[in-house]
């Protein structure tokens, strides 16, 4: 989506993405939530890279298109990390930690390779195509172990809220592009759509991650059922 509303929704994208780490060092959380930093300022990395090669080579270049989707895959990957030190932080007091982190990897290894055999089959086989496929099989999983981390974290009571909102935020996000990538899979005329939702659709969750750490302390508590019930 190139223009001026483009480089609006970047600006502000980076702004709030900036705003979460500097909340995270001002609240003495950044080490605390570590891996969801390193997203965060992995974010910010590529998408200055990413303007660079786009002043320089150009929208349709090759350059731009390899460090579009090569750090596209490299952020979905660092959001999985992300997600997994969550699943940490829910299961860390069951003594599960070592077996998160074992599955987690051999999920990585299995999407991985999935993703390279449908690849393998392609007939132009293009290394973008791998990039691609590995982004979108990884927000599928994503998307899945977030909702049963939100399960789990409503049947362990699961209390601290900074925790139960970061969860929250990246369930909503990872069901946005799952359903972008769906809807570019089942036609085509819907990636002008997508082009324009993703950049608002990124803002979102530096947006909510920014209010949860700037409003809630490591010691703040809640009930996650309240957050299921529904007026009658």
């Amino acid at each position: 989506m190139p223009g001026p509303m483009a480089t609006v929704i970047w600006l502000v994208g980076t702004a709030l993405e900036l705003a979460f780490v500097v909340c995270s060092v001002a609240r003495n959380s950044f080490f605390k939530y570590f891996f969801l930093n390193l997203y965060i300022l992995a974010v910010l990395t590529s998408s200055i890279g990413r303007c660079i090669f786009l002043q320089t080579f150009g929208l349709e270049s090759d350059q731009y298109r390899y460090v579009y989707f090569y750090t596209d895959a490299l952020l979905t990957l660092a959001l999985y990390v992300a997600l997994i030190s969550l699943y940490s932080r829910v299961f860390g007091a069951l003594g599960m930690g070592k077996y998160v982190r074992l599955i987690s990897v051999l999920l990585l290894l299995g999407t991985s390779l999935f993703s390279y055999a449908v690849v393998a089959q392609s007939e132009d086989r293009l290394v973008t195509n791998f990039a691609y496929e590995l982004s979108q099989n990884l927000y599928f999983v994503g998307l899945v172990l977030t909702y049963i981390l939100w399960g789990a974290v409503v049947k362990l009571r699961e209390s601290r809220t900074r925790v139960v909102q970061f969860i929250l935020a990246l369930g909503v996000y990872f069901s946005a592009y799952a359903a972008s990538y769906a809807l570019v899979n089942l036609a085509s005329k819907y990636s002008v759509v997508v082009q324009i939702l993703a950049p608002v659709i990124s803002c979102l969750l530096p947006l909510s991650w920014t209010m949860t750490m700037w409003r809630h302390s490591e010691e703040s508590r809640l009930i996650p059922a309240q957050l299921l019930a529904v007026q009658r």
